[in-house]
This record gives C-alpha cells, sequence and structure tokens, in this order.
C-alpha cells in the first residue's frame, strides 16, 4: 500500500495486477477502509484482466481525516434530508468523487472502469454525472439513487447503523459484528470468527467513529441523484441482493431504470455485503461487463 496527493488530501492505495490490464476502480462504502476490498477478491478481478486499485476514502482508514471539522448532527442532518432541506456538512459526495478523479490523475489513468459497493455506489454514480469522460463503466452494487421515495432500510438495519459504536476494542469489534450480522446475506453461511477477525485488523489500522458520521452527512446532503442520472450515457451494471435489509432491492432496480440502458443483476440470498460465497458470481458479472464495455 502506498499514498498520494489528491484533491488536496492524501489518499492511500493499492493496486493489483498488470497495468496494461482494464483499469477498474473499486470504492468501498461507509466507514469501510479498502481493506474490505478483500485482496482475493482483488486477485481474483486482476486474473480476469484488470489493473484493480483499492483505496482509503476520506475520513477512513490511513486517508485525510477531517478531524477538525467535528462531529456533526446526524438527526439534524436526516430530519433535514427528509423535507427537502438543505443539509449542513463538511464535503459531500461530489467531493469525494472528485478525490477518486484525483487518484486517477495521479496514476496516470485518464479512463477507468468504476466499481462501487453501497455508499461508494453513490460516489460511483457522482463521478459518472460530474466527470462522465473519465469512466469507461459505471457498476452500482448495493446501493441507491438518494431519491427520498425510495423504500428504505427495515428498523432493524437503520438501527445498527445509527447506534453509537463503542471506543474500547473488544466493545467495537462486539458491535461490528453485530452490524455485519444483522445487515449480512442470509442466504450465505455467516462466519464470526472471520468477521471478528476482519473486525480487529480495520479498527487495528485505522479507527475513526466520527469520520463515519462525517460520511454518512456526507451522503444525506448530496440529495437526489435520480434526475441527474438520467443523463448518463454510460454502460451501467447494478448488482442488488435480493435480501438486502440495509438498502431494498427495490432501491436497486430504481438505480437500474435510472440510467439509460443500464443493466441488473439481482442476486437470491445475497445482502448488504459481499460475502465469499458470492466472489465468483459477481467478479465473472464485473468482468464480462467490463469486457464487453471496453469493447
Amino acid at each position: 500500500m502506498t499514498s498520494m496527493q489528491a484533491n488536496g488530501i492524501t489518499i492511500e492505495y493499492e493496486t493489483f495486477g498488470d497495468r496494461a490490464g482494464r483499469p477498474i476502480l473499486l470504492i468501498m462504502g461507509l466507514g469501510s477502509q479498502m481493506t474490505r476490498w478483500e485482496e482475493e477478491f482483488c486477485q481474483n478481478l486482476a486474473g480476469r484482466g484488470h489493473f484493480v486499485i483499492r483505496f482509503d476514502n476520506r475520513d477512513v482508514g490511513l486517508s485525510t481525516h477531517f478531524h477538525e471539522a467535528g462531529l456533526p448532527n446526524v438527526q439534524k442532518a436526516m430530519a433535514a434530508s427528509l423535507t427537502g432541506e438543505p443539509v449542513e456538512a463538511p464535503y459531500t459526495l461530489d467531493d469525494m468523487a472528485d478525490d477518486a478523479v484525483g487518484l486517477l490523475d495521479g496514476l496516470g489513468i485518464p479512463k477507468a472502469h468504476v466499481c462501487g459497493v453501497s455508499m461508494g455506489g453513490m460516489i460511483a454514480q457522482a463521478m459518472a454525472i460530474r466527470h462522465p469522460d473519465r469512466l469507461l463503466s459505471m457498476i452500482s452494487i448495493m446501493s441507491r439513487t438518494g431519491d427520498p421515495a425510495e423504500p428504505q432500510a427495515r428498523p432493524e438495519a437503520m438501527a445498527v447503523l445509527l447506534a453509537p459504536t463503542p471506543t474500547e476494542r473488544e466493545a467495537a469489534l462486539d458491535h461490528m459484528v453485530k452490524t455485519r450480522r444483522t445487515i449480512g446475506s442470509p442466504g450465505f453461511p455467516f462466519d464470526e470468527a472471520d468477521t471478528r477477525k476482519k473486525a480487529a485488523r480495520d479498527y487495528d489500522r485505522a479507527f475513526d467513529p466520527a469520520g463515519v458520521t462525517r460520511q454518512l452527512v456526507a451522503v444525506l446532503a448530496h440529495g437526489n441523484r435520480k434526475p441527474a442520472l438520467a443523463s448518463v450515457r454510460l454502460p451501467t451494471l447494478v448488482i442488488h441482493g435480493a435480501d438486502d435489509p440495509l438498502v431494498p432491492v427495490e432501491a436497486g432496480r430504481i438505480t437500474a431504470e435510472a440510467v439509460p440502458g443500464a443493466e441488473i443483476l439481482i442476486i437470491e440470498g445475497m445482502g448488504h455485503d459481499l460475502p465469499i460465497g458470492v466472489w465468483p458470481r459477481v467478479t465473472e458479472a464485473i468482468s464480462g461487463f467490463t469486457s464487453k464495455a471496453q469493447g
């Protein structure tokens, strides 16, 4: 892993595969470090002809954290978002999209396939809207358009998302495991030991609950992308779990309908995560799609 200065911040990143391969930028979701794009998953994509780039979004991992911005008021931001009022935020998804473009600039990559999960999918959408000339294609996984009329999360999923994360290590790991169990994929085995191991890895690498809160407010502040997505003319693939409790599958269908010509893949048993059991299907779908999109 290494870092660079881009868009006025430090971005930590890592690459896999031959630089001559199809470039694909992987963008993680809310509060998730780039390590959540597991190395084996990245190597699988690299083995299918991609030059894979994973990175830490701002406010997580080893990229710049906006400590000076403090802790936003989430309840106030949510209330404003639901009523269509402006949301006060240190930054929005547009800034995070510009971070990603800055990373591509630093790597000397004029265009890339861009694949994001959850909030990362929203960032990919923002990139497609703001910087369509920098994308070869867009892949939006378990994400949404931000339209407040879309179906919302199940109460239990929203509860774990908004619950304060304990700061003490073991309590924090317990919370992370509970969150993954609640929003994860009911159709695939849940490996609690492995989940806890990866939560410990991420806690020890970088732990900043306030940064996660700032990212959440950035999502709320970005608003509804659905009208702007109608103007996107990029090859687009939407992947969504049929059993996602946090971002219901209907939101995935709405995302696909918002982008002209978008394809959609719905995976039975998949929730709001990428368990190892879905990797073959997801990597095959991504690889087939990028091969076709690249021509």
